[in-house]
C-alpha cells in the first residue's frame, strides 16, 4: 500500500556531509510523522530525528546542531542533512513514516535502510 525508497548513503570522511532522502508513495491520504532512525553494529535502532505534520522537530542529543530534517510535502519526501559527520555516526539509517491511508487506516512503514560510513 505504501512504499518508501531511501537514497543518499555512502562513505564520507570525518567532518564531511551527506544528505539522505526518503520518498514515500502509494495510498497515502495524510502523512503524520516522518523520521530517521539508525542502527549501529551491535546496538539497538534509535531515533535520529523526526518531523511532524505540524512542523515540530525532535532530534537525538548526539546530532543536535549537526543534522537537519526537512521534507517536501508535494513529493512526500523527507530529507536528513548530515553535517560535521563523526565516526560514531556510522550506522544503517532507516526512514520511517506514520500515515493515514486512503482507506483511513493508520500505518507505520519502514524504509529498507541505507548505510552511512564515516571513516578517514
Amino acid at each position: 500500500q505504501v512504499q518508501l525508497v531511501e537514497s543518499g548513503g555512502g562513505l564520507v570522511q570525518p567532518g564531511g556531509s551527506l544528505r539522505l532522502s526518503c520518498a514515500a508513495s502509494g495510498s497515502i491520504f495524510s502523512v503524520l510523522v516522518m523520521g530517521w532512525y539508525r542502527q549501529a553494529p551491535e546496538k539497538e535502532r534509535a531515533l535520529v530525528a523526526e518531523l511532524t505534520s505540524g512542523d515540530m522537530t525532535n532530534y537525538a542529543d548526539s546530532v543536535k546542531g549537526r543534522f537537519t530534517i526537512s521534507r517536501d510535502n508535494a513529493k512526500n519526501t523527507v530529507y536528513l542533512q548530515m553535517n560535521s559527520l563523526k565516526p560514531e555516526d556510522t550506522a544503517v539509517y532507516y526512514c520511517k513514516i506514520q500515515v493515514i491511508t486512503t482507506t483511513l487506516r493508520y500505518l507505520e512503514v519502514w524504509g529498507q535502510g541505507t548505510l552511512v560510513t564515516v571513516s578517514p
